[in-house]
């Protein structure tokens, strides 16, 4: 195993990465009103997208039917997870800082894939957003205003909250925020896991 990957890749590598996919085979429909929402509200036209922890590729799918042409692309570690996205979009198997490509997306995607990251390695998961985008941005993660660690599911230092989409326009300061929202756990029509949302615009 390579001795960069994290304990938070370990995390998601392992059995409880295989018993999430069940889990996060919910909620296509509601995934896609919010996309809905976010990207067509604002007339966003995207032909490419990857996504930076993509799992089975639900995110992927909502995003297909609303632009039937899309190329998408998934990376995902956990190797059950993309076994099943990659038989619907093209894809990479591994850690996502060591993902390498000459290609550039119209949007670039982190949807509750931040908050499960070390730390320490942020700024490098940032750069990968920014640089393998041609034009757009999306994070849809958990806020918290202070960086503050959450126990997930039993497990310490899994899940961390903070003002993911602060810190990349602190990194990339000449990027603008075209708009941000609440996804909400009561919303019956677009359903959410109460977080909030960021679609920025690169500097070019």
């Amino acid at each position: 195993m390579n001795s960069e990957i994290t304990d938070q890749e370990k995390f998601w590598m392992s059995e409880f990465g295989d018993e999430y996919i069940q889990r996060n085979l919910k909620h296509k429909e509601h995934i896609k009103r919010n996309f809905a929402k976010i990207l067509i509200k604002n007339n966003i036209e995207i032909h490419s997208c990857v996504e930076f922890g993509s799992n089975v590729g639900i995110n992927l799918d909502a995003l297909k039917e609303l632009y039937p042409e899309l190329n998408s692309f998934g990376i995902e570690i956990n190797k059950k997870a993309f076994e099943i996205m990659n038989k619907k979009h093209d894809g990479f198997q591994g850690s996502v800082y060591e993902f390498s490509s000459n290609k550039k997306y119209d949007l670039t995607l982190s949807a509750g894939v931040l908050i499960h990251q070390n730390p320490n390695k942020l700024k490098s998961f940032y750069k990968n957003l920014y640089n393998f985008s041609k034009k757009y941005i999306l994070l849809i993660e958990y806020f918290s205003p202070e960086p503050v660690g959450v126990n997930y599911r039993g497990s310490d230092d899994k899940l961390f909250k903070r003002d993911f989409a602060g810190e990349f326009i602190d990194m990339y300061p000449k990027s603008k925020v075209i708009d941000y929202g609440f996804i909400w756990s009561r919303d019956k029509f677009a359903w959410g896991d109460d977080t909030n949302w960021f679609l920025i615009e690169k500097s070019l």
